[in-house]
């Protein structure tokens, strides 16, 4: 065996955690192996080398472009806030370009994915990104294929994450690629990580959740649903909390949330849903009672079409324990501090 060449890209105002992430654990991994010829030798290259500024204002150490020449295990490209001018270098573009023929795969972080795009390399491939940049890139780039939910893409030898800390899942799901199941759980423990994500886990993001409106009758409309979730809820009795017609508060509701009253409602029933499936040992179809669904199928369809899993997957892969054997209702907790 020998050590996989991992050969990550760093520039000017790139994130700091879309780097340090799989760099972590890439090296974790080589250290937990603790063979000499095993696991992975990690090379950061820039531009701006030796010292690259990150968007939070770290540095990173990093070796000329030129000492990324050569055939890699691995490509990885970072995203960040410098990422404009990056994609307007078209020395570094080219660069990736090369470095992606010399290398067994290639993989981005966040929107590190528009690189590659720019590069050319993700030409009818299906890719992701942050889904806060996701609608631009499709726009950008209409030959690649934007998948916004999942948490990151795997098409032939090209991986894309999303945004930030789902680098981190990459990089695991390349060492258990590589080393198997048993090694990426082991660095999964050791870097206190609770659980190992699958690619097609939806990014669960303020994009997916009831977010607040700043409008105050809006606003009390919204909490008082969040507070009757299990009952039946009509758009006239939210409107009834607003002071306003059906009509108009559904007109106003759109325009202040984002999202029509039922949607709305359904994405605060299946955030319901994911707290108490992550802290209690309630059946799914007490979940889908407590969360205001009528039956457990119109909960499984709607559920996974949100998130992407279904409930029994993601208790799966996100419950937590509870204390001394102990059912406690998140909701109920939250009350008690509203």
């Amino acid at each position: 065996m020998a050590k996989r060449r991992v050969v990550v890209v760093t520039y000017s105002g790139s994130q700091a955690l879309d780097i340090t992430g799989p760099v972590e654990v890439f090296v974790t991994a080589t250290r937990l192996l603790d063979l000499p010829d095993a696991g992975y030798l990690v090379e950061c290259i820039s531009a701006q080398a030796p010292l690259v500024r990150t968007c939070s204002g770290l540095a990173i150490e990093a070796a000329p472009l030129e000492a990324g020449d050569g055939p890699m295990d691995t490509l990885l490209v970072p995203g960040g806030w410098g990422l404009h001018d990056a994609l307007a270098d078209d020395a570094l573009v080219s660069w990736i370009a090369a470095a992606a023929a010399r290398s067994r795969r290639v993989a981005s972080v966040c929107g590190g994915a528009f690189l590659l795009a720019e590069a050319g390399l993700l030409a009818g491939r299906r890719a992701t990104t942050h889904w806060a940049y996701s609608a631009d890139m499709a726009r950008r780039y209409p030959d690649v294929v934007v998948d916004p939910k999942p948490i990151f893409v795997r098409d032939g030898r090209f991986v894309t994450s999303a945004g930030v800390s789902t680098g981190i899942d990459m990089a695991l799901s390349l060492v258990e690629e590589d080393h198997g199941p048993r090694l990426a759980l082991e660095v999964a423990r050791y870097l206190v990580l609770f659980f190992k994500r699958h690619g097609e886990q939806s990014q669960f993001s303020a994009v997916m959740d009831a977010q607040f409106a700043t409008d105050a009758p809006i606003r009390a409309a919204q909490e008082w649903a969040l507070d009757n979730l299990g009952r039946p809820l009509l758009v006239a009795d939210m409107a009834e909390r607003a002071n306003m017609s059906p009509r108009h508060f559904a007109r106003v509701f759109r325009r202040e949330a984002g999202v029509t009253p039922g949607r709305y409602v359904e994405r605060a029933r299946i955030a319901r849903g994911r707290r108490l499936l992550e802290t209690t040992e309630l059946p799914v179809t007490s979940v889908a009672r407590r969360c205001g669904f009528t039956t457990s199928e119109t909960f499984l369809r709607a559920f996974s079409r949100t998130v992407g899993v279904t409930p029994t997957e993601y208790r799966d892969r996100f419950q937590t324990t509870s204390v001394a054997g102990v059912v406690v209702d998140p909701d109920r907790v939250g009350a008690a501090h509203r």
